[in-house]
């Protein structure tokens, strides 16, 4: 398979072998800066293309490669850790876990003009978590979400599908400043939420996924969605109808596509630092093991990206998101992660308050009361070689958990967490001027 086959090519950092050239967009010293267009969005830079329909600020890092072949305007994104976690170094509660586990994805686009004003973009992305973390996934402290043998999955993030994305989407220009486009996926991401937590910037250190994900962008990976939108300048308006009920077990499969459930999202990039959205919708049925308990979630955020200088940036994302599940009390959820990159690593952190009804965790003492679950993670990176068109990296994080008192029997009063890991990205690109700034 070529997606295979690619993604061995990424782990040996051998795309200039492989037809893929990280210097085709790059500008000589002599030459002005080159400024890539977005591969769906009329009259929008590259750097604003996010996960699904999602944005990105103007000016945010890319590290990808790329590639024009002939017509075609392709692009290759991705990440592998190789790495190991202890979520409860010592030993404070019951719940901590240990693993040596490679948490990877890999997207794949191509666009192409069709026409004078027209865009069609084709964009997929796959994930070998199955493989290299089983079926349920790695441990990671008051995580919740989906299911592994007919089990609500507690203190452990999922693996994701093979088959995270496979998207067809087109776009026409109806004047400089305004556009109309549509976007089907089977799977894919509908308008619901920031963009998701593997390709935002500000995370894109981290090995662990958000205790919040399923507050915030969990629809990431949806079986059958069609998007329709408005884009007029700084400003987006899109809607989705899609399937509610998350991937099954099997992560290898194609589940059944219901387009049950719908979304709204309204995005705005004031300037070229900051993109904003909020966004509601309704999730018919989303777990399997509760079929008759449909949620709605409402999400805000807001993304602030800033050039510091040669290679370096700092990007924050400030992201509410909530759930109302059938008649239960709202549960709110708040995320703050930051991530400053200079030359030859980074420095990150995530602050997370989420608020999980006690059936949820496990802990059945307090049944369907809500209880707010408490972290703050700081991790450092550093860059250590370059492979071919490949950043190889490592890295280490300590996470601290502020426990409830009602939590406490279970998780303890002060669990901490250690991981250590190494790290393969695409090298950041010099994707020149954005409105008059370089990076």
């Amino acid at each position: 398979m070529k997606i295979v086959r690619f993604a061995v090519l990424f782990l040996l950092g051998a795309f200039p072998q492989a037809g893929f050239s990280q210097h085709e967009h790059m500008h000589q010293p002599d030459e002005e800066p080159m400024v890539m267009s977005s591969m769906l969005f009329p009259h929008a830079p590259m750097e604003r293309d996010g996960s699904g329909t999602s944005w990105m600020p103007d000016i945010s890092p890319m590290r990808a490669v790329h590639a024009q072949w002939g017509e075609w305007n392709t692009m290759m994104h991705g990440s592998i850790f190789l790495r190991y976690t202890n979520q409860d170094v010592s030993g404070s509660g019951s719940r901590g876990d240990s693993k040596l586990s490679a948490p990877n994805w890999f997207m794949f686009m191509a666009s192409r003009s069709v026409g004078k004003q027209g865009k069609f973009m084709a964009r997929g992305m796959v994930s070998f978590d199955r493989l290299t973390e089983g079926g349920n996934g790695y441990p990671l402290l008051f995580q919740t979400g989906e299911t592994w043998e007919g089990v609500h999955l507690i203190d452990r993030q999922h693996p994701h599908d093979l088959f995270s994305e496979l998207a067809l989407a087109y776009s026409h220009s109806l004047s400089d400043d305004a556009g109309l486009f549509v976007y089907l996926a089977y799977p894919g991401e509908p308008a619901l939420g920031p963009p998701a937590f593997m390709h935002r910037s500000s995370a894109m250190n981290n090995p662990d996924a958000p205790i919040s994900h399923h507050w915030q962008d969990a629809t990431h990976i949806t079986f059958g969605v069609g998007t329709v939108g408005l884009q007029y300048e700084n400003f987006k308006v899109d809607g989705s109808i899609f399937t509610g009920r998350e991937p099954d077990e099997n992560r290898f499969d194609f589940d059944k596509p219901r387009f049950d459930s719908w979304s709204g999202r309204i995005t705005m990039n004031p300037t070229e630092r900051t993109s904003l959205q909020v966004s509601h919708g309704f999730l018919k049925s989303p777990e399997a093991l509760e079929p008759d308990l449909d949620i709605r979630r409402t999400t805000a955020s807001l993304l602030y990206h800033v050039v510091t200088g040669e290679g370096g940036y700092w990007t924050t994302s400030l992201v509410w998101g909530a759930n109302k599940p059938g008649s239960h009390e709202l549960q709110n959820s708040f995320l703050l992660e930051s991530d400053f990159q200079f030359a030859g690593g980074s420095l990150y952190g995530r602050a997370e308050l989420v608020q999980k009804e006690g059936h949820e965790l496990g802990v059945g003492s307090i049944g369907d009361q809500l209880a707010w679950t408490r972290s703050l993670t700081l991790g450092v990176q550093k860059d250590v070689a370059v492979l071919g068109t490949v950043d190889l990296s490592v890295g280490a994080q300590g996470t601290y958990y502020f426990v409830d008192k009602d939590l406490q029997m279970d998780y303890g009063s002060h669990p901490f967490s250690i991981g250590i890991f190494i790290q393969l990205k695409p090298m950041l690109m010099e994707m020149g001027a954005v409105n008059g700034h370089k990076h």
